[in-house]
């Protein structure tokens, strides 16, 4: 049995986790990072991340002429968020206080150590409803320059200068099995020594048991992350709300993101709230060249694309690409399928495909200036997304709409697509692209991404005709349900410490990141308004580490 202690022991190296660690460390305290999957796994789910960060009035939005406010953005969050439980009081604190952070000292403190954001800010989730509804009203979505890696990178460092002076302690490969309490306060946890694996990065390692381990100190952090790896879980917490589950998803995070330390925490009296509240994406790709099991990668479509059912019925508005991700999911699970389709051209996919996660985005990922200008001014699309039209099975590219549809019914196993109601929707979309005005919503929409000088020059195709021969092959993309983050967790007040089931706090135990709905059990509410997620991890992480230092040492 191995046995240690440390002033505080982090449960989970992922960015919440680490952001926890080194506010502790700078405050001079010991602590013990426990992880169960081996060390190349530094960072978690945040390495694999486009690196969105949602700013508020941020200097990147000025030089673009977008006039950003805290109150703008807070009316904008809680459109998204739709607060109505009793239980959404700490998340709506949780809220109010990220989007001040947002506003305020985010930026700044980042940029201290290093973080550097790309110049051109993206507008992700633009709503498509009402001013107080779901949805950024102007663009918010910073990227880190380097991505998810550029955002794990100033706290990694920060942490091996911890550890290189004795502060802080990683233990790989030991995974948490309880919590230890003591008079009703957490005092530790105790777990499996797993064996030792040389496997890559986001890979699925063993669970072979080699020993015992025992951890004592004066707080324990849970940042072990949320349920998205967890298909099963994941579906046993699907809302009604959102239809029934998907049979076929891919997933969107390793399978290790299955919820267990959630439980843990839960089982040991922690309350957990709104379970099933969760973000998933609709526009989810097989990956040709899996990392971990049913691997799915996410398209971060620009406004072009027009959006069909598996019956090939145009998805109503705002049911476009990038406007409303929910809405758009409990239609497509209305229609009895959990698939759908996009039909664009090579103009449009050059233009406007993006993948998520940070190896689908070498330019940005790699700091290339060189690779950056290509992606906006090449002749083809980035190299990560002709990879995926040419090696993934979700795509279908011919030169006639007949010979797509055709193709489409192939890939789906199926009759249901009818090349006659196909064509007729998209000759109708195509006669409203002639001029500057259209009764088309998403062709008003068209134009007003392109009134926005960041989406005009990256993000949106010069209007055209999708069935002009100029700018073909027509292209078809097979849209799976994509599993990805929790939005609810365990119950916390703004130094992150949890709530039991009567309302009180459980001394010594905090929770962060995912597992903590990003912060107070779920600060998005139902929705999300993109960019939060990281940020979230950054917010709880600071909070719990700093209030930790202040109670144990």
């Amino acid at each position: 049995m191995e046995k240690l202690s440390a002033d505080a022991i982090v449960v989970g190296a992922g960015l919440s986790g680490l952001v926890a660690a080194t506010e502790l460390a700078d405050a001079g305290r010991k602590v013990i990072v426990v992880e169960q999957e081996p060390e190349q796994n530094f960072g978690g789910q945040a390495f694999w991340s486009l690196g969105g960060l949602f700013l508020v009035d941020s200097p990147e939005q000025r030089r673009l002429g977008i006039k950003d406010s805290r109150d703008l953005a807070w009316r904008d969050w809680q459109g998204t968020a739709g607060f109505d439980r009793n239980e959404d009081y700490w998340p709506r604190r949780w809220a109010e206080a990220y989007v001040d952070f947002a506003v305020g000292e985010k930026r700044s403190w980042l940029r201290a150590m290093g973080h550097r954001i790309f110049p051109i800010v993206g507008w992700a989730e633009r709503g498509g409803a009402s001013a107080t509804s779901h949805g950024n009203s102007v663009p918010r979505f910073h990227i880190t320059w380097g991505t998810g890696p550029g955002v794990v990178e100033p706290f990694e460092r920060r942490a091996r200068a911890a550890a290189e002076k004795g502060l802080i302690r990683f233990l790989w490969r030991h995974r948490v099995d309880r919590l230890t309490i003591t008079n009703g306060s957490v005092t530790g946890v105790s777990g499996a020594i797993l064996e030792d694996s040389d496997a890559s990065r986001g890979m699925e390692t063993s669970r072979v048991e080699v020993g015992d381990f025992e951890l004592t100190g004066g707080a324990v952090i849970v940042a072990s992350g949320g349920i998205g790896g967890n298909l099963d879980l994941v579906r046993q917490n699907w809302p009604e709300r959102l239809g029934k589950p998907p049979q076929m998803m891919v997933s969107g995070v390793p399978k290790h993101v299955d919820g267990r330390m959630i439980g843990i925490a839960e089982e040991a009296g922690g309350r957990l709230i709104n379970r099933d509240r969760m973000w998933h994406y609709t526009e989810g790709l097989k990956n040709w060249a899996p990392i971990w099991p049913n691997h799915g990668i996410r398209i971060l479509p620009g406004p072009s694309s027009m959006w069909f059912d598996a019956r090939g019925n145009r998805l109503p508005q705002p049911n476009y690409p990038g406007y409303d991700t929910l809405t758009s999911l409990q239609h497509i699970m209305s229609t009895g399928y959990d698939y759908s389709w996009f039909i664009l051209n090579q103009s449009i996919i050059r233009k406007e495909f993006a993948l998520s996660g940070s190896e689908q985005n070498p330019d940005f990922t790699g700091k290339s200036w060189k690779l950056v200008i290509r992606r906006a001014l090449g002749k083809t699309a980035p190299a990560p997304v002709e990879a995926f039209k040419q090696h993934g099975e979700d795509f279908v590219i011919a030169n006639s709409l007949p010979d797509l549809v055709a193709g489409m019914n192939r890939l789906a196993k199926s009759e249901l697509l009818q090349v006659e109601k196909i064509d007729r929707e998209i000759r109708a979309r195509d006669g409203q692209i002639e001029n500057r005005f259209s009764k088309d919503a998403q062709i008003m929409g068209i134009h007003n991404s392109r009134s926005y000088l960041g989406d005009k020059i990256g993000r949106t195709a010069k209007p055209h005709p999708i069935l002009d021969p100029a700018h073909g092959p027509l292209i078809a993309v097979r849209l799976n349900i994509l599993t990805r983050k929790t939005l609810g967790g365990l119950e916390t007040d703004l130094e992150a410490r949890v709530f039991d089931g009567r309302g009180d706090i459980i001394p010594g135990l905090y929770a962060v990141g995912e597992a903590a709905g990003f912060g107070g059990g779920g600060m998005h509410g139902y929705r999300a308004l993109e960019g939060t997620f990281l940020g979230g991890c950054l917010f709880s992480g600071r909070a719990a580490g700093r209030s930790a230092a202040r109670r144990v040492g």
